[in-house]
């Protein structure tokens, strides 16, 4: 008999690494033998301090109230408002046109996490703490082996949610993104921004904890981004408002700043012999249209469907189902991929000619309800194949 320890060992304890130990503990008739590895050190990433917010989609949030960890603290996107500073054109996409309560949701990422943690609590998941583990493939196929604090377990099936970055960068943007919150002289409820610039996408989002407040998610150089981390809170404030518009006002700042290199990387191959990769260890995204978490999740709900069959008898080769699963997923990713990466380059050309395509381009999805329908459907669903 087979020397195994685990049927699938899940590496990362993030919201990706939860949701899929919430959603293989919650399978109708069948208990896969589980166990989700974490890093636990004191200077290391500790969630409930984490002062971040995540934009999730309507898809997201269907999929994580099936898991039982929807967070009950959230601010929902009802209107979302595509600019592009210093060009006529806009798009509007608002939540009427889908007939669904809200387009996204803004939630806090400690919210999120410990939704989703309790989940993994109540479960059957054993939880496995030390530095950070370490996946190999075993010679003989039948397992995957993870080693940590000394000592190696194997299992049928390992998949990498996080603690690894993808292995291949494919573009450096030279953008940094600042991540701070702020309120607004003239708030709206229930809308989101997102501005075109030269120096990169600004975005505006409603805040899930502060009242008539947004978060911010501001791109820009290198160089701009370290000048406005080091700036003053006034001073950072009317950079803001000068650089967002008069829209909704001054704006003043709320929190301390972070700032963040901005690349596109991604994990060619999501399989490789029994260790699986999904979530940010498969795929960097930009973070324009907020699509990094929504795409990790879909990967969990896609591995879950893959993997049903397998783990009725998991003794059995699994190979037929990871590739089921990597077939199934290639084009939601290269899709959400090309869309990410496409729109924080183009309109940092500089080029007028095209600065102005871009301005028709985005009064054409505004009128055209047939052009603006599948960007929308996608931003707010993912592919569905």
């Amino acid at each position: 008999m087979e020397n195994v320890d685990f049927d699938i060992a899940i590496i990362g304890a993030g919201p990706v690494g939860l949701a899929l130990a919430c959603a293989l503990d919650k399978l109708p008739g069948i208990r896969p033998t589980v166990a989700l590895f974490q890093a636990d050190h004191p200077v290391m990433h500790q969630p409930a301090r984490d002062t971040r917010v995540l934009a999730l989609n309507h898809g997201s949030r269907i999929f994580l109230e099936q898991l039982q960890g929807w967070p009950g603290q959230y601010a929902a996107i009802e209107t979302v408002h595509v600019s592009q500073k210093g060009r006529l054109g806009r798009t509007l996409i608002t939540h009427t046109d889908f007939d669904v309560a809200a387009l996204g949701y803004v939630v806090p990422y400690r919210a999120v996490h410990a939704s989703l943690q309790q989940n993994v609590n109540d479960g059957h998941t054993l939880r496995l703490a030390g530095a950070p583990a370490t996946v190999a493939n075993e010679p003989d196929s039948v397992a995957a082996s993870v080693s940590q604090n000394g000592k190696t377990y194997r299992a049928r099936i390992v998949v990498q949610c996080d603690g690894a970055k993808p292995d291949t960068q494919l573009r450096d943007y030279n953008q940094h993104a600042i991540i701070t919150s702020a309120r607004a002289a003239l708030p709206r409820a229930g809308w989101a921004w997102e501005r075109f610039t030269r120096e990169g996408p600004l975005a505006i989002l409603p805040h899930p904890v502060f009242a008539d407040a947004q978060s911010i998610v501001w791109c820009t150089s290198p160089a701009r981004a370290r000048a406005l981390l080091a700036a003053d809170d006034a001073v950072f404030s009317r950079a803001l408002t000068d650089h967002f518009g008069d829209r909704l006002g001054p704006f003043s700042v709320l929190e301390s700043r972070h700032i963040f290199p901005l690349a596109l990387s991604v994990t060619k191959n999501t399989v490789n012999g029994r260790i699986v990769t999904i979530g940010n260890a498969a795929q960097a995204l930009h973070p324009v249209a907020g699509q990094g978490l929504n795409l990790g999740l879909r990967d969990v709900a896609g591995l879950v469907r893959a993997l049903q069959p397998w783990l009725i008898d998991p003794v059995q080769d699994p190979q037929p189902a990871l590739a089921a699963f990597a077939g199934s997923r290639r084009a939601d990713r290269g899709i959400t991929r090309q869309l990410t990466d496409l729109m924080p380059r183009i309109f940092t050309t500089g080029n007028p000619l095209i600065e102005h395509a871009c301005g028709l381009s985005l009064l054409a999805l505004d009128l055209t309800e047939p052009l603006r329908r599948p960007l929308a459907r996608h931003l707010l669903q993912g592919y569905r194949n």
